[in-house]
């Protein structure tokens, strides 16, 4: 008679089937709804946090979590719940704002530079090497050193850094595209140039500007951190996760939570906006659909 025990192996090619639709569905729903809660921080913080980031309480002062302070409180008795939650606001303004602009400054030269060629996109491209050269948090150092501490100039700083990676992104995208068959009928019917660059040829690039977009949100969250750690971003007393976490070092060993509130909400919201990336990029690009 056949055992009814059931045999350990690996898995079975259903069991694989169903691991995988987990962490293809779930996994970026739960990222999903973690950046909709920092979207929904960041835009009406004032809903959220249960006290103003700027009121004192010295008599308060390095407070454990507890029920009326979440995060427990800050050296100046000030809750870090609320500073954290207003701190959102700053990392979606830098993410947002810095990547615009840099997709204003980058995509154009790398549309014109692609489509083009010749000796103009020998000298862009070489412009764009030279930047690309520098570490991206030590160019980012050096503008700021020269130009002063403030979330413009921070938020023009990233863009500055950023912008010759899509440049250099699209430049490869139209390489390849402008030499497809749709793009050879649309010279034929009488397309101009300009039609042809930003009608037919630069919709065919968006799919990897985007996802680039999404990974550089990250990255300009982390630049603007390590800046406003290293008190060159955001000056205090505005509420940013990177002058928090400077504030914070010399009081790691007798108020840990006050270090773990900002760090922990640096790595949830830029692993959460690199998951969306992933997930992009995997809806965008039809290879990784039909695996």
């Amino acid at each position: 008679m056949p055992s009814s025990t059931r045999r350990s192996g690996p898995s079975t090619p259903p069991e694989r089937a169903v691991r995988r639709r987990v962490l293809r569905y779930a996994l970026p729903g739960l990222s999903g709804l973690a950046n909709a809660l920092f979207l929904l921080m960041a835009l009406v913080p004032d809903l959220i946090a249960p006290y103003s980031p700027y009121e004192q309480r010295p008599q308060g002062a390095l407070q454990p979590p507890s029920p009326s302070h979440l995060l427990g409180t800050d050296q100046f008795g000030r809750d870090i719940f609320s500073r954290v939650v207003f701190g959102s606001r700053i990392a979606l303004l830098v993410g947002v704002g810095s990547v615009m602009l840099a997709l204003c400054l980058g995509v154009p030269l790398g549309l014109a530079s692609g489509y083009w060629g010749g000796h103009a996109d020998a000298f862009l491209m070489r412009v764009q090497d030279a930047l690309l050269s520098f570490p991206p948090v030590l160019l980012a150092l050096l503008i700021i050193a020269s130009f002063g501490a403030s979330t413009l100039n921070v938020v023009l700083t990233i863009a500055f850094v950023y912008a010759p990676r899509f440049a250099r992104l699209v430049r490869g995208s139209v390489l390849h595209i402008k030499t497809r068959d749709f793009v050879t009928a649309s010279q034929a019917v009488g397309a101009t140039q300009w039609r042809l660059m930003w009608r037919v040829i630069l919709p065919n690039a968006a799919a990897p500007v985007i996802v680039q977009a999404t990974m550089g949100m990250a990255v300009a969250i982390l630049i603007e951190s390590g800046l406003s750690y290293l008190g060159l971003g955001i000056s205090p007393p505005t509420a940013s996760w990177g002058n928090m976490l400077q504030h914070a070092q010399g009081y790691i060993y007798r108020a840990p939570w006050f270090v773990l509130a900002p760090g922990s909400a640096i790595f949830l919201v830029v692993l959460n906006i690199n998951l969306a990336g992933d997930w992009l990029r995997e809806r965008l690009d039809p290879r990784l659909q039909a695996l």
